[in-house]
């Protein structure tokens, strides 16, 4: 009777999601006696919810064999199946095939259509799209949900369609996907799945979101996902991931100091879980914000921290040198980045950086090609809102770089309203910068002056130090350029205040090589031939 009334107490503690007292409850049933499949399974669905991922394989592991002891071999099939899934998320692929073999083996010994035929599809799934073979994992997927709709399981259901819109968003269907998504999270939603479907399929919606830079549903997705881990107060397993996700969701929306301690928290708990690439994302994260406010130490330290989890730096460890003024480590990381990057997806989160980065040492070769990269991979993806608005941004970027300010002032137009329909206030400031370059250019100095000032009450509500510095260069009225660019005009400043070229490109953030070249500009512009020379022009003509 006591363990009766244990695993009755655990069963309720499950149903009301009371993980850590359902625990308890069925793991002293346990101690007392052997448990059945069914129970057992409760027990490691428990463990997993409370964030214990090695008891909830070795709890499976108990359940299979206890399924094969009561003569169930396909309930045994499906518990190896998810114990395959659990291994190879570890990376322990050796193990998980062996486990997907046993699972395959009790599927073929009923020689009868079932059930776990359809469980079986998931590690093909995951594997196919892992290699790239999206349209094979979409047809796997296919067949995956016929199985679960034909014996009324919801969660095969579920896990088939989520698979089916990840792999056409991520082959580049991407309206195509994200409506399989939003299927797969109607069930979610709802209600319909069992408590680690429900979690796993959130976290790679967000994920898949995030992937094809669809924020709009990356936002939706994950104030569900905040909701649902709220209403569990026991939950550790998907908190983490909740908490990156807002980080960045945060850091986009300007809540800086509430998206850090997101970022915090997050790599606290899975620094204490073990898990160290989803570690290494959220200090990645951490050093992003740290590094927008200006406290370039601590964003140094949290790169590293990230790059020793295994999570690549970049682009923001480049972006980094480049504020610390030193534009060719900068360039020599990102290009290094880039070119051992060949998934289209993935190198589109470095283009941009690129794209800013050799802009900012004068190679406005290389800035064109990474965005003829960039816009091509935009096209293939063209319902991505934030990849279009990261597109426009550097299209406009290069082209006023190019001198066709015009044409750049319609690219930047498009890519702030875009930010400003994401909610994103300081990638909107940041391109009205260069709004304001092309404004000044064109001769329009009151519509400069208006898109500077718009930009510093930005920068100073979030903090952005750096931008602010920045946007001090920029400053003030241009009156008859004498033909000389934005950037010229700058150099020359400096020049008349008697700076080095070596403390010029520190100001400025370019190299000496392209500080000597625009001072050559110069003088070959004003018909001069030395920097007194200059000085005196720039006085003599009010450029100071």
């Amino acid at each position: 009777m006591v363990v009766e009334n244990e695993i009755e107490r655990g069963r309720k503690a499950f149903a009301a999601r009371a993980w850590g007292e359902a625990h308890a409850q069925l793991a002293r049933a346990a101690d007392r006696a052997p448990l059945e499949g069914n129970e057992l399974e409760l027990l490691a669905t428990s463990a997993y919810m409370l964030g214990r991922q090695e008891e909830w394989t070795s709890t499976l592991e108990r359940a299979h064999h206890a399924h094969l002891g009561a003569g169930e071999s396909l309930r045994a099939a499906r518990c190896a199946t998810w114990i395959g899934l659990s291994l190879a998320l570890r990376g322990e692929l050796g193990p998980a095939t062996g486990w997907w073999s046993r699972a395959q083996r009790l599927v073929e010994r009923e020689s009868k259509p079932c059930l776990e035929q359809g469980y079986l599809l998931l590690p093909v799934m995951i594997q196919q799209e892992q290699s790239g073979r999206f349209s094979d994992a979409d047809a796997t997927a296919a067949a995956g949900a016929e199985i679960g709709e034909r014996y009324g399981d919801a969660d095969l259901v579920a896990l088939a369609i989520h698979a089916q819109g990840r792999a056409r968003a991520l082959a580049g269907r991407v309206e195509e996907g994200l409506t399989l998504l939003d299927e797969a999270m109607v069930a979610v939603t709802a209600g319909e799945l069992s408590p680690i479907v429900t979690g796993l399929i959130y976290c790679s919606v967000i994920e898949s979101c995030h992937e094809v830079f669809a924020l709009r549903r990356a936002r939706e997705w994950t104030a569900a996902l905040t909701q649902w881990c709220a209403g569990q107060p026991d939950l550790v397993s998907f908190n983490g991931t909740c908490l990156v996700h807002r980080a960045e969701l945060m850091q986009l929306q300007g809540t800086w100091p509430d998206a850090l301690a997101e970022a915090r928290q997050a790599s606290e708990r899975y620094a204490r879980q073990l898990r160290e690439l989803a570690t290494g994302q959220a200090y990645y994260r951490q050093a992003e914000i740290q590094r927008l406010q200006g406290d370039f130490d601590q964003a140094e330290e949290s790169y590293r921290a990230a790059s020793r989890c295994g999570r690549e730096p970049q682009p923001g460890l480049a972006l980094l040198r480049l504020e610390q003024g030193n534009g060719e480590a900068a360039a020599s990381a990102i290009r290094r980045a880039v070119s051992e990057t060949e998934e289209p997806l993935k190198r589109a989160r470095l283009l941009p950086a690129y794209v800013e980065i050799m802009l900012a040492i004068g190679d406005t070769g290389a800035a064109r090609g990474g965005l003829d990269d960039l816009e091509a991979i935009a096209e293939r993806y063209e319902r991505s809102d934030m990849l279009g608005a990261l597109t426009a941004q550097s299209r406009g970027a290069v082209e006023l770089a190019g001198g066709d300010c015009a044409l750049a002032l319609r690219s930047l137009r498009e890519a702030e309203q875009a930010w400003r329909e994401l909610d994103a206030p300081y990638d909107a400031a940041r391109v009205r910068l260069l709004v304001a370059q092309a404004c000044r250019a064109l001769g329009d100095g009151d519509a400069a002056t208006m898109e500077l000032d718009a930009a510093r009450g930005v920068f100073e509500q979030l903090g952005a130090a750096p931008d602010l510095a920045r946007l001090g260069s920029l400053a003030g009225p241009s009156p008859d350029t004498h033909g000389l660019t934005p950037r010229e005009l700058e150099v020359l400043r400096l020049v008349a205040a008697g700076h080095t070229n070596r403390e010029i490109a520190s100001q400025l953030v370019i190299s000496e090589h392209t500080v000597a070249r625009h001072v050559q500009n110069i003088f070959a512009k004003l018909g001069l031939s030395s920097r007194t020379a200059a000085s005196a022009f720039a006085y003599e003509h009010d450029l100071v």
